[in-house]
């Protein structure tokens, strides 16, 4: 096992070295895990806090059209409140407090103790199709919690933005459709109309009746008068070729921030005292059919936990 440490000095060495950004990533490509189809995950030194980027075979390391916040947060609930309280809550940039990595085979992890008493591993493994996020809660604490989650936040760029969800697909029990397609109108309407906004897709959660919220924070929330099927976002690369599609066992909805082009398909669980639970998504990448994608999810869903 390797342990991967990415310290502020080390980064002034680089820059003392007259390296660029670009060529300090390079610099430390050696932590970078590929598989044998060229696909690579590796630790993405411009965040302090848990970053990873999925590289494309044959695309410089430095390449951001993949960037995973792993994870966007860490909240938990107790039994018999309604407030949630954010163990953990991501900071882009150099802030906050860097983990402490291992390489194991082919995943990164690493693991924390929060101050609340629950301690928690995050573990992504990088397999033929994709990338496997595993997250553990360990509760050494007295508290119940009803629900404790950690949003995988995968935001992507360049081949991947869809920033009008035109390639952004779920699926129904009648095939595939755009996860925005009741919304023919944001084809057209100016961005700044558009944006911010977030639109949701109820799986096992009741659709709400209220299809289109403006919010206070100025988002507006589009919900599909239509469930789900299968727990999974879908978004083509702008040739089509390319399909980045997250999943999971079962969630309450699957939803995306067009302007990020994220995709959220996030499981909670439930936590006891002296409880462990586990929760798992998986990120397939890989060149293919949205119809390939669906098999891939059938077949590997079960297997998740």
């Amino acid at each position: 096992m390797r342990r991967i440490r990415f310290h502020m000095s080390l980064m002034c060495i680089f820059v003392s070295a007259g390296l660029s950004c670009a060529g300090m990533l390079e610099a430390l490509s050696p932590y970078a895990i590929q598989n044998a189809a060229g696909l690579k995950l590796l630790v993405d030194p411009e965040n302090t806090q848990p970053t990873l980027r999925i590289v494309l075979p044959g695309h410089p390391q430095t390449d951001h059209a993949i960037e995973v916040i792993f994870p966007e947060h860490v909240t938990a609930r107790k039994q018999g409140s309604s407030d949630g309280e954010h163990f953990y809550l991501f900071q882009p940039g150099q802030q906050g407090t860097a983990p402490e990595w291992r390489q194991v085979g082919q995943s990164l992890q690493y693991e924390v103790d929060f101050k609340n008493g629950v301690h928690f591993l995050a573990r992504a493994t990088l397999q033929d199709d994709g990338v496997l996020f595993h997250y553990q809660f360990l509760n050494r604490s007295k508290s119940d919690y009803a629900m404790i989650w950690a949003p995988t936040d995968p935001r992507l760029t360049s081949i991947f933005r869809d920033v009008r969800l035109e390639r952004t697909y779920v699926h129904h029990k009648g095939g595939f459709d755009l996860l925005a397609s009741e919304t023919s109108g944001r084809l057209t309407m100016p961005l700044s109309e558009w944006l911010p906004a977030r639109y949701l897709a109820s799986f096992t959660w009741p659709i709400p009746a209220q299809r289109v919220e403006h919010r206070a924070d100025g988002i507006t929330y589009y919900n599909k008068s239509r469930a789900v099927d299968e727990p999974m976002v879908a978004t083509l690369s702008t040739d089509h070729k390319w399909i980045v599609s997250s999943f999971t066992r079962t969630t309450g909805n699957v939803w995306s921030n067009p302007e990020l082009t994220c995709q959220h398909v996030d499981p909670q669980t439930s936590l006891a005292p002296g409880q462990q639970a586990e929760l798992e998504v998986k990120i397939l990448i890989f060149k293919g059919s949205l119809e390939e994608a669906l098999q891939k999810v059938i077949a590997q869903r079960p297997l998740l936990k």
